[in-house]
């Protein structure tokens, strides 16, 4: 048996039907692991020592019991054996701070996803180290650099740098009275660049999310957006379909594959819409259970397994 700590949202607010965390809560209790849950905002660093208030948990997979917490106690992180970093976006200081904290204990501790790494590979950041797999795509919120884009590419999606679930992307047209009041928006509202890719139409017939374990994928969930969206995201009303992954998609990962080994970025969800790169996820990846209810691989296992090999070799070598 090992000790996995769970840094996540509120239990209370998860899907519980689509939550990946969750699946993964399921497969430690199947493994007869122990299990902790804490919410992020509860870290405490001081003395050399990371704590937080957390409760063991029991999980269910039943939507009317889904789990039941034991008495709160301190945890010290560094004497428990794995960390799961998964509290949802946005990216933000909170976010990048607990980053930080996490790093203090990977001495003795294994965090997954590695919390460096998480911090220095943001979603629609990461992604640009490998430009020649994506649409064309512009970081800045320079009006004239987004006026050539615009030029050059016709029909472009806006998106914020940091966002996630498909807030705040819009659709723009290469003449569009709506572009100065976005445009507005966006500068009013983000202090950092943002997103401006050429749009792909199709998107229609769905955004594929490829799930990555330890850089090789092993399912696949392709996204459709409903009608008159172009978000495919499940949050905003995508629908969910079976898929198979292509020879360009294969050759996409095996690109990815050795970076995020690298970078210890052991579970990992990238964007693909036709054939084309759009976003590597890394803070926490969703598709385990829409994968699983499609027929598709339960991946909580192979992920537990990676998990634990690493382990091993974290404590070998400690």
């Amino acid at each position: 048996m090992i000790d996995v700590a769970v840094q996540m949202d509120p239990l209370e607010k998860i899907n519980f039907a689509g939550d990946s965390t969750f699946a993964l809560m399921l497969e430690a209790q199947r493994r007869g692991h122990r299990l902790w849950h804490y919410t992020p905002d509860r870290l405490s660093l001081g003395a050399g020592r990371l704590s937080a208030p957390a409760r063991e948990i029991s999980v269910f997979d039943d939507s009317a019991r889904y789990y039941e917490l034991g008495e709160e106690r301190v945890l010290d992180l560094a004497g428990v054996d794995v960390v799961l970093l998964r509290q949802d976006p946005p990216f933000d200081l909170a976010y990048i701070t607990s980053t930080h904290f996490l790093e203090k204990i990977q001495s003795r501790t294994l965090v997954v996803n590695d919390p460096a790494a998480v911090r220095n590979a943001p979603e629609k950041l990461f992604v640009m180290e490998f430009a020649d797999l994506m649409p064309p795509t512009l970081l800045t919120r320079d009006r004239a650099a987004i006026e050539a884009f615009r030029a050059e590419h016709g029909d472009i999606v806006m998106k914020p740098l940091y966002g996630h679930g498909g807030a705040g992307v819009f659709k723009v047209a290469p003449v569009d009275p709506n572009f100065g009041s976005l445009f507005d928006l966006f500068s009013t509202t983000f202090r950092e660049p943002w997103v401006a890719q050429r749009f792909l139409p199709a998107v229609s017939q769905g955004d594929k999310r490829i799930l990555l374990v330890d850089g090789e994928p092993l399912g696949a969930v392709n996204r459709i957006p409903a009608e008159n969206d172009i978000r495919s995201n499940m949050v905003r009303g995508g629908a969910a379909a079976s898929t198979a992954l292509t020879e360009r998609e294969r050759e996409i990962c095996a690109r990815l594959g050795p970076a995020l080994r690298a970078r210890g970025l052991l579970f990992v969800g990238i964007d693909v819409i036709d054939g084309n790169l759009t976003e590597i996820n890394v803070t926490s990846p969703t598709g385990l259970r829409a994968l699983s209810r499609l027929g598709g691989p339960d991946l909580a296992a192979p992920i537990f397994d990676a998990i634990e090999a690493k382990l091993a070799r974290l404590r070998a070598n400690g």
